[in-house]
């Protein structure tokens, strides 16, 4: 569906101008609207998660066209204008969007019995993504990995296009990256060829509910860690795949910067490399007994209990 897309004078951060509009292609995916240019675009332009949706009215103030029809999304933070080409696509829109805020299709449309089945399937569809990403939350927490630590040193938080030109503007660095998702669940490796000009190819990489990660082609290559994605990749390209590293090289000596007394002239200077003498650790003072009274069968355990109080920021 074709729609149009304007952010009200008094809402929060405008991913466009104040009052100006821009005629965009909208996906709805899961519970976030997706802009993009043109029906051919694989990059959106803009989003808008609709977990933040309070409620929908009708705009009639807007185009004065009558084949246009506004709606008026009221967030948390602000409003948002749509304009739908006509009055069916937007009780369609609003039919969707009441779909996937409040799960249940919403009674109060005029709606057919085949957009009413729609939308039925719109509503399991996204109660089975929120359970799905649930329990793939809760495996992820319950994990002994630390998500931290288990990333490789390739790992970026970045998109898709800002991986592309992260590669890009640093090829000497590796040609090989690990991001997130768009899902925001799962895990993407972007990496970068020369053929001609730059190559760009992006992967899935999924977590499994048992464990582990599968690295997501025609023939799923299952892993048992990040890092093993990454060798993977490495080792089935014969090395022409690096991972991007961008963190450059650390000193190996301490220098500063340090006026001469006579002259006053500043240069750098190096710090010695001997090491400094070890700092004498306090010893502790002894732990106090336990106190206990031992009477039949049963031992009562004296308890010492810190009071805070705490004042409201």
């Amino acid at each position: 569906a074709s729609t149009r897309l304007g952010i009200d004078s008094t809402s929060g951060p405008k991913p466009c101008q104040e009052n100006a509009s821009r005629r965009l292609w909208t996906c709805l995916c899961g519970n976030t609207l997706f802009f993009f240019n043109n029906t051919k675009d694989n990059d959106y332009v803009e989003k808008l998660d609709l977990s933040d949706v309070m409620s929908l009215t009708d705009d009639c103030s807007g185009d004065r066209k009558l084949e246009a029809a506004g709606l008026l999304l009221h967030m948390k933070d602000g409003e948002i204008q749509i304009t739908a080409p006509s009055l069916e696509a937007r009780e369609l829109w609003k039919g969707f969007i009441y779909c996937v805020v409040e799960l249940s299709v919403p009674s109060s449309l005029n709606l057919l019995p085949g957009q009413i089945h729609m939308m039925r399937e719109t509503v399991e569809t996204e109660r089975e993504r929120r359970n799905n990403l649930s329990l793939t939350l809760a495996a992820a927490s319950s994990s002994n990995l630390s998500l931290v630590e288990d990333m490789p040193a390739c790992y970026q938080p970045v998109s898709r296009t800002e991986a592309e030109i992260m590669l890009e503007r640093h090829s000497d660095r590796g040609n090989l990256l690990l991001r997130p998702s768009r899902d925001g669940v799962s895990l993407a490796v972007t990496t970068r060829q020369d053929l001609s000009g730059s190559v760009f190819r992006h992967y899935r990489v999924a977590r499994k509910h048992d464990g582990g990660y599968t690295f997501d082609v025609e023939t799923p290559i299952p892993c048992a860690t990040l890092h093993g994605v990454i060798n993977c990749l490495v080792e089935k390209t014969n090395g022409a795949l690096t991972p991007f590293i961008m963190e450059g090289p650390y000193e190996e000596s301490i220098t500063f910067v340090q006026a001469n007394e006579e002259s006053g002239e500043r240069s750098l200077q190096c710090a010695p490399s001997t090491p400094m003498p070890p700092v004498p650790v306090p010893a502790l003072p002894p732990k106090p007994g336990i106190q206990t009274s031992l009477t039949g069968t049963s031992l009562s355990l004296l308890t010492i209990t810190h009071t805070f109080t705490m004042a409201p920021c």
